[in-house]
Order: C-alpha cells, then sequence, then structure tokens
C-alpha cells in the first residue's frame, strides 16, 4: 500500500496525470448523496443532513425512504409476495439525526449506562438510517386464522418465509443484509438478520457474492480505482 501511495504522489507531482476525479471515485463512503455513504460508529453526519425522501408503497409503519431505494423496496416486496404468498412488511425506515438522539437516550436510561446502549443501539448521526437507505423489515403472518403484521425486530424474522426469502434475493433490488453474524469486529454493531442496506444492484451483487461486509468492500472498491489510476498512467 505504502508503494502505491509514493507512485501516486510521483505521479501527480510530475503532472503526468490528473487524478482529482479518479480519486473522488475511490472515495464513495464520503459521498453523503451517494449509494455507499458509510455510516456507522467511527463514520457519522450531522444533524443538518436531511435526505429527500418519500413513503414506500408497502406494508406497515416508518416506509420513508430516498426515492430509489423505495422503489426497489416495493419492487421487492411485489416480487417476495408473488414468490413466496407472505408480504414483506416496513418497520422502521428513515429516522432523523433528532429521533436517533431520543431512541438512544431511551437505551441508555433502561439499561442504565451508555455503555450497555452501545451494545444495542447506535448514537445519532451513526445510524444508517437517517440515510434513508436502510429499512428494518417484519413480515405479515397469520394468527388464529387472521392475517397481523409483525411490527418488531426479531431474529426469527429469516426463519420466516418472507425473511428467508429476502435474505436470498434481496441483492437483485440493490439491497444488502447489512450486519451479519461474524461481521460485528468489522461492522461495529451485532448481527441485525432484518436490516437491510440499499447499495444499487452492481454493488450489492458484488458484496453477495462474495459474502463481506460493506466497510470490507469500500476498502477493495478504493484498491481497485487506485491501482487502475496507476497503471493507466503507466501505459501513457
Amino acid at each position: 500500500m505504502a508503494n502505491l501511495l509514493e507512485q501516486l504522489l510521483t505521479l501527480a507531482t510530475a503532472g503526468t496525470v490528473m487524478i482529482s476525479s479518479a480519486l473522488t471515485a475511490a472515495a464513495p463512503h464520503n459521498d453523503i448523496n451517494g449509494l455507499l455513504y458509510l455510516q456507522n460508529r467511527q463514520w457519522r453526519s450531522g444533524a443538518a443532513y436531511i435526505p429527500e425522501l418519500r413513503e414506500a408503497d408497502v406494508k406497515g409503519k416508518v416506509r420513508e425512504m430516498r426515492d430509489d431505494a423505495a422503489a426497489a423496496l416495493e419492487q421487492m416486496a411485489a416480487d417476495c409476495k408473488a414468490e413466496t404468498g407472505f408480504h414483506l412488511v416496513s418497520v422502521s425506515g428513515y429516522r432523523s439525526y433528532q429521533t436517533q438522539a431520543t431512541i438512544y437516550q431511551r437505551k441508555v436510561k433502561n439499561v442504565g449506562s451508555q455503555k450497555r446502549a452501545d451494545e444495542y443501539v447506535a448514537r445519532a448521526g451513526a445510524s444508517e438510517h437517517q440515510l434513508g437507505l436502510a429499512m428494518d423489515l417484519g413480515w405479515e403472518y397469520k394468527e388464529k386464522g387472521k392475517l397481523r403484521l409483525y411490527s418488531g425486530t426479531s431474529n426469527k424474522f429469516p426463519n420466516s418465509a418472507a425473511g428467508a426469502w429476502a435474505t436470498e434475493n434481496c441483492w437483485k433490488y440493490g439491497f444488502i443484509l447489512r450486519y451479519q453474524e461474524g461481521w460485528e469486529d468489522v461492522t461495529g454493531y451485532k448481527a441485525e438478520e432484518w436490516h437491510f442496506r440499499y447499495v444499487g444492484r452492481e454493488n450489492a451483487e458484488k458484496i453477495y457474492a462474495n459474502q463481506m461486509p460493506l466497510e470490507t468492500y469500500l476498502i477493495l472498491l478504493r484498491q481497485e480505482v487506485l491501482m487502475d489510476i496507476v497503471l493507466g498512467a503507466e501505459k501513457e
């Protein structure tokens, strides 16, 4: 990695390449309006950021998402119903900075300390829900012969017909299952088998195929773009 950076600096100093636009492409995690913006415990956004939103036309509550994510969710929910007979249900989409702050403080009060609260809830500015690209999903189920909407997160989700389908097929619609078991040291969050993040079809397909966290994918993507800069400059 050090040699790569040295080559980039040498090329830039010599004026042999224009790398500003390519370097921007190598850092999509910094583009808050892009599909790959990284928001977690280390990378946060401020209270002023509010994306353009609309309500996704799906069953459930808190259905606000960015338009591209909402459209993808609508198609995914429709196909899930067609293939499994069950509806995917919106549980929690967009949350403002202030809403996340309230949720976090409530958890601190309930568990008695910030340290313990951090194990369960993101602090304000650290939740992907603020981006309008994340959705916690539930499912519609039958109870005593009546259809009911599951309205909370649960580890039972991936074992439901709708949940298992979403886990296997979400990438086809541009979503990834963001927090998986075994990824905690990378993502900073415990496994949440109901939390789906929209990243676009091309990115989702690669992430799903390689079964890697978004953080790892972004590192590899950055290295690939930087290497292309070096190799391209050497050919000139």
